[in-house]
């Protein structure tokens, strides 16, 4: 009997074996889902649906915003007819505030961390459940006015500076605050991405709501206890006072220091400062930059959790689930080494697969913590130039932040630009953020499973044997570099003379010529490493808006920068202390003092009055306001644009400029 008839025979058998039941698999009973899901999240009904909780604080927010505006606004301005009309109040005055800073950085950060939650959620709106993927992109878009609108009230009760505003504030924080601890606690796990990403996601905004439930309080004791304290006092108009009598106060003069040069600890402790934030006296931060870096501090939280969530379950899933099959699809491909004879993987190459994914999960965690810190380093170091940029601007120091001529002034792209710095400052973390996580995963795989794996288990070394091969290339291009540094130090300069002459011309050229073949080599490394340098130099400060990824010619293609120019442009001509300051001077030049003071919204008045010329009154308080306000233009070019007609006067009087002081 032949070969082929006995293969025929051994297929029949086999098919006849298996034509009963060959369908088994599919017949089979599925049994019980909830035996194959054991670990699926059931769904949880809250006591306070989040559509009722919506629509019920969407009544009342609209309620709290109509009675401040008849009773706050309505009272403000009565003057007159149009203007004493109801409107909407103002969320932050991001130009003039200088009190309590706590509730605009808590409301934007709920704002924020809702949205960051709501990019993922299937039903972007609360009152409305969809199905299919269009419309859901459209509800996104509204989802993106609706939250802002929802959340308005919440910061215009502070913004009216009232007793009744600081009364609803604390009722909307308080019923805020309770219905979100509520909804988590009876529904701490979601079926959303992992069990407890929705939890996590929303500690940002349960930690704002308690601030502000905790803010309101105290703002409401202390608006009942500030009677007998001056407007002055209650608006924090001390900083003001402060700048100016720090930049006015007469200083001792400096030491002379040694010109030794500076010991290794001394300038890796100025290298250290750099990075770190000092408060200092007469000197605050604008409230815009300081709602940009908590932004940015929270969009490093959002985007860290939704890559660590994302990646470490879903790793620790494949790791605890792999069995002898997929270790031996992973040992035919020659990725994990077998010593068994017969190819078969064992415990041993099983517990090597667990190994090597486990070593994917450390990589993983390893670069994300990385990447976080590097990140607010690399913010706190943006905080500190801030400092000094705003400083140098203050005292007309143009050319020292801009490397330009730059007039401090007005304009459409400016104020377009000061309106989304926040807002770019928190997009461009998030995308620095992801970049460098990619990026140092990358890296770390690499360096993991082409040097310390292949060294722990002696299999894989592709990366020594291709270096092994290499060596005799490396060596000399080490020992040129090494030659040419000495002959140039020993050589081909006179020592013994200051300053240094060149010597020994012909062998000089003679060696350029003989190593210009090795040098070709030499610079191509330099360019990988040039490269390299700048691409890691880029992804480092991606969310560093205050230095240009370009250089100086194409700085004006940098969206982020330029968007950071124009922002120092509007905070410095229309919030510099030092106009603020003589703007209340004016002001009670042109006013009697009475019992209630200066408000808020009269320095947007005493900036007008600083460009028209003075009222007719009397004439020691019209020269003494008009001196103190040509000594700060003279000593604030920044301010020129807003004075001219003053600055005039006072060079026509002989009064030249003093020395800048900083």
């Amino acid at each position: 009997m032949s070969s082929e008839t006995l293969t025929n025979n051994h297929n029949l058998d086999i098919s006849s074996n298996f034509s009963d039941d060959d369908n088994w698999y599919i017949y089979e009973p599925l049994g019980d889902l909830d035996d194959m899901n054991r670990d699926a999240i059931p769904d949880c009904q809250t006591t306070v649906p989040y559509h009722l909780y919506h629509a019920g604080m969407t009544l009342v927010s609209v309620v709290v915003l109509l009675t401040l505006s008849l009773l706050i606004k309505r009272k403000h301005l009565y003057k007159t007819c149009l203007d004493g009309a109801p409107g909407l109040l103002s969320p932050v005055h991001f130009l003039e505030e200088e009190g309590n800073r706590g509730v605009p950085i808590a409301v934007f950060g709920i704002l924020f961390s809702s949205l960051c939650v709501l990019v993922l959620d299937a039903n972007p709106l609360p009152f409305v459940s969809i199905s299919s993927s269009r419309s859901r992109e459209y509800l996104k878009i509204l989802a993106l006015l609706y939250y802002p609108v929802f959340y308005y009230p919440l910061i215009a009760c502070a913004t009216v500076r009232h007793k009744i505003g600081y009364v609803f504030g604390c009722l909307l924080s308080w019923c805020h605050c309770v219905v979100h601890v509520w909804q988590k606690v009876e529904c701490p796990e979601s079926p959303k991405i992992y069990r407890y990403y929705s939890l996590l996601s929303s500690v940002p905004i349960i930690l704002c709501l308690a601030v502000l439930s905790l803010w309101y309080p105290v703002l409401l004791v202390q608006s009942f206890r500030r009677k007998g304290k001056t407007a002055e006092e209650v608006l924090g108009n001390g900083y003001y006072k402060e700048y100016l009598k720090n930049i006015l106060a007469k200083r001792a003069p400096e030491r002379k220091t040694s010109k030794a040069k500076p010991s290794v600890f001394s300038r890796f402790q100025s290298y250290l400062y750099s990075y770190i934030y000092t408060p200092q006296e007469g000197f605050q931060i604008p409230l815009k930059l300081t709602l940009s870096l908590a932004m940015a501090v929270l969009a490093v939280y959002q985007v860290a959790l939704l890559l660590l969530v994302t990646f470490v379950p879903n790793i620790q899933i494949v790791r605890s689930g792999m069995t002898k099959d997929v270790t031996a699809l992973l040992v035919q491909f020659g990725l994990i080494p077998s010593k068994n004879a017969a190819g078969l993987p064992g415990d041993k190459e099983l517990a090597t697969a667990k190994y090597y994914v486990w070593a994917l999960e450390v990589c993983f965690v390893a670069s994300l913590v990385l990447s976080c810190l590097l990140t607010f380093s690399i913010l706190m170091q943006s905080l500190v130039r801030h400092r000094i940029n705003l400083q140098r601007l203050y005292r007309g120091a143009v050319m020292d932040v801009f490397h330009r001529p730059r007039k401090l002034q007005l304009s459409q792209q400016g104020l377009v630009c000061w309106m989304c710095f926040t807002g770019f400052q928190a997009a461009f973390t998030c995308l620095g953020l992801l970049i460098q996580q990619v990026v140092f995963f990358v890296c770390a795989v690499a360096f993991t499973f082409l040097v310390v794996v292949p060294l722990q288990f002696g299999t894989n070394l592709y990366v020594f044997k291709v270096a092994e091969k290499m060596w005799p290339f490396w060596l000399t291009l080490v020992v040129s570099v090494l030659a040419q540094n000495g002959l140039a130090q020993f050589c081909f300069l006179e020592r013994g003379r200051r300053p240094k002459e060149l010597t020994n011309r012909r062998a000089l050229y003679i060696v350029t010529y003989l190593l210009f073949p090795v040098n070709v080599l030499v610079g191509v490394l330099a360019g990988v490493w040039r490269m390299l340098t700048i691409a890691l130099y880029n992804i480092l400060h991606f969310c560093q808006l205050d230095l240009s990824l370009l250089g100086h010619g194409t700085e004006a293609f940098d969206p982020g920068y330029r968007t950071y120019c124009y922002y120092l442009n509007i905070e410095v001509s229309q919030s510099h202390p030092a106009m603020k300051a003589f703007c209340w001077l004016l002001l009670q030049s042109q006013r009697p003092r009475g019992p209630k003071g200066p408000q808020p919204g009269d320095v947007e008045e005493g900036v007008m009055l600083m460009k028209q010329p003075a009222s007719k009154g009397s004439h020691h308080k019209q020269n003494c306001a008009r001196w103190w306000l040509a000594y700060t233009l003279l000593n604030n070019p920044s301010l020129l644009p807003y004075r001219k007609g003053a600055l005039l006067n006072s060079t026509a009087h002989k009064m030249q400029p003093g020395p800048v002081i900083p």
